[in-house]
């Protein structure tokens, strides 16, 4: 690897072991055992750098979205079953110890436009890829209406999902409990 993929991994094991507002750029280079002006070099800067870290991390673990293990996803595509399938695996990976959905509570909070902005950008992708998941189509044919749309909308529900599994995972929502409430949701516009 080179040093921009170095100073990648290093910053990504800095934020699962440290957060985002307690790494510092010499945590980085002594993770990825590069120097300090690779760091401006190569992204900006160290909050730069660590923003791309975290889309990283949130990369790496949406392939356990599906399942992670080439098995089918269950249900048809656009079905409550699939809706289950999909959000039970995406809170299996907050049950995880350790799991970098605490870390996004703290990027939620972090006051830097740079890093904001970066991470808005990626919101979009992010729900494209949960439409593409949930309705079984490739990224690419999720139009941008759509991602602007169902998209965010799954997005919610990831980052509210997020925040019940930080404050209190005892009583945060399962994959059935969430389907439970689509369907009733579902039942109840169908009666108006």
């Amino acid at each position: 690897m080179g040093h921009r993929e170095d100073l990648l991994e290093g910053a990504k094991r800095c934020l699962l072991e440290k957060g985002f507002a307690r790494t510092t750029a010499r945590d980085i280079v002594k993770a990825s055992g590069t120097n300090l002006a690779s760091i401006g070099y190569h992204y900006g800067s160290k909050d730069a750098l660590l923003a791309q870290a975290y889309i990283g991390l949130v990369e790496n673990l949406s392939g356990a979205f599906d399942g992670g293990d080439g098995t089918a996803i269950e249900g048809a595509p656009g079905s409550l079953e699939r809706f289950r399938h999909v959000w039970s695996n995406i809170v299996g990976t907050m049950r995880e110890p350790n799991s970098m959905w605490r870390l996004s509570m703290e990027v939620m909070t972090i006051d830097m436009p740079e890093v904001r902005d970066h991470l808005a950008r990626a919101q979009r992708e992010g729900g494209r890829g949960l439409v593409a998941l949930l309705q079984g189509v490739p990224e690419e044919e999720v139009s941008d209406e759509t991602a602007d749309t169902l998209g965010r909308f799954y997005m919610t529900l990831m980052t509210g999902l997020i925040a019940q599994w930080t404050f209190d995972a005892k009583t945060a929502p399962d994959g059935d409990a969430l389907t439970e409430g689509l369907r009733q949701i579902v039942e109840a516009a169908g009666k108006s």
